[in-house]
């Protein structure tokens, strides 16, 4: 077991790096721009989130070259791992294609969900902008994918790492307008994110392509390959489309309904715990990936020692990221607490009481992360997507409407639900790996199962 933790940790920090960096790039934006006010925070941080909601059925999607890279690497068959990386480039190139057809409809989206005025129109730029870089974006996740299975963890972390540093700078000079550069405020803040966004990946196809110069176009590409990476791809996105498309229909519409600093301080505590999930994500990512190689390798047998040592090495560190926020909520939330005093001082009380009332839900956020990486890693996608679709949208969303909007419940009743969604579906996807019906399917080889 000592071994197996070093193989994991070995593989996994370079990714809780990576993955650190892209929350720190929406954290960031919301601390940068948190002294023009609540509704300059909210309309950042909810824009980011619907922005990335918008995206995450592609990057869904994506995650699966790291599956068929990763058991294509442990078979052997490095040739045949690099045309998976051909196919998210790919994918990527359809999603820009998508985001920019997208951007004339923003405006008239967000007026639908009755966002206050000085939070809507500084949200509808921040996500016609963030949109340019769809593509771009999608591009980094599927090049740092491909190179993950291949158990090169570290060469998107350093894409990542630069990604975060360009968008600290670019946020310094165009939020409040520096060395002569314009303020442009929320705006300013969704250019940082684009112009890093595209460096950052121009820099990693340039690595991609340098690998494979003797063809821009590799033979061996296949309609039918691609058709096969969709096939399994397509509900891992969607498990994720539909899971934030129920999140952000409780942040739109559900809390949004609360006031703007109720939405203020629930996106800023979603902010912080999307920092703080990241390594665990990371742990979970990098347990993936080494289920793939073993599968690959004809060692599934392997495959539950892997997932246990994984899972107790994630919420190990929830727990700890759960005990902080019970012990200083309004530490750890004070920097979004910017702006005029009677304003600040009513959101820090809001979201430090938020912040603590996170800690909750800490293990169960570790342990779904966990189940549903190692699942996705054996491709076991469907099952995934529908239990993600029944549990957000038959139990989270018609509860927390009901208690919340119809029954008057506060926003402490937001944490609550959070907690019960995360928890319940944990469960059930302990209970599908426990089945082992995961073994019975051919992701390489032969028609999908399951």
């Amino acid at each position: 077991m000592p071994s197996l933790r070093r193989e994991l940790l070995g593989l996994a920090w370079p990714i809780v790096i990576s993955r650190s960096t892209q929350t720190v790039v929406g954290l960031c934006d919301a601390v940068m721009v948190a002294h023009l006010g609540a509704a300059a925070l909210a309309a950042t941080t909810t824009g980011a989130m619907n922005t990335f909601t918008a995206l995450i059925l592609p990057m869904g999607v994506c995650f699966i070259v790291s599956t068929f890279a990763s058991q294509l690497h442990g078979a052997g068959d490095g040739v045949g791992a690099r045309r998976y990386g051909w196919y998210g480039l790919g994918l990527a190139a359809i999603t820009q294609v998508v985001c920019l057809c997208a951007i004339p409809v923003v405006d008239v989206a967000l007026r639908s969900l009755g966002y206050a005025s000085d939070v809507h129109g500084p949200m509808a730029a921040y996500i016609e902008v963030r949109l340019l870089s769809g593509g771009a974006a999608i591009g980094l996740e599927a090049l740092g994918n491909y190179y993950g299975g291949l158990g090169n963890t570290r060469l998107p972390m350093l894409a990542n790492l630069l990604a975060m540093a360009m968008n600290v700078v670019g946020n310094y000079l165009l939020i409040d307008g520096h060395f002569g550069m314009p303020a442009l405020g929320v705006r300013g803040a969704a250019w940082a994110s684009v112009f890093a966004t595209c460096v950052a990946f121009i820099l990693l196809l340039g690595v991609f392509l340098r690998e494979g110069a003797q063809s821009l176009r590799p033979a061996g590409l296949t309609i039918a390959e691609f058709r096969r990476m969709l096939r399994f791809g397509i509900p891992s996105g969607f498990n994720w489309f539909f899971e934030f498309l129920a999140f952000m229909f409780f942040v739109n519409v559900v809390v949004g309904g609360l006031g703007t600093s109720a939405l203020a301080a629930l996106m800023a505590v979603i902010q912080i715990n999307s920092f703080s999930f990241m390594p665990a994500f990371g742990i979970a990512s990098a347990g993936a990936i080494l289920v793939g190689q073993r599968i690959g390798g004809g060692d599934k047998d392997g495959v539950t020692a892997l997932v246990s040592v994984t899972f107790t090495t994630a919420a190990a560190w929830q727990v700890s990221v759960g005990v902080c926020y019970f012990l200083f909520p309004e530490t750890l939330f004070s920097p979004f607490a910017a702006g005029e005093a009677v304003e600040a001082a009513a959101l820090l009380a809001v979201g430090a009481r938020l912040l603590m009332l996170s800690s909750l839900w800490q293990l169960f956020d570790s342990a779904l992360a966990v189940l549903a990486e190692s699942l996705r890693a054996t491709g076991d996608t469907a099952f995934i997507l529908w239990a993600r679709l029944g549990v957000s949208w038959c139990f989270f969303v018609p509860g927390s409407w009901l208690t919340i909007r119809e029954l008057g419940w506060d926003i402490d009743a937001a944490v609550g639900w959070i907690v019960a969604y995360l928890g319940l579906l944990a469960a059930i996807l302990w209970f599908r790996f426990r089945s082992g019906a995961w073994r019975k399917i051919a992701l390489v080889d032969g028609p999908p199962i399951g």
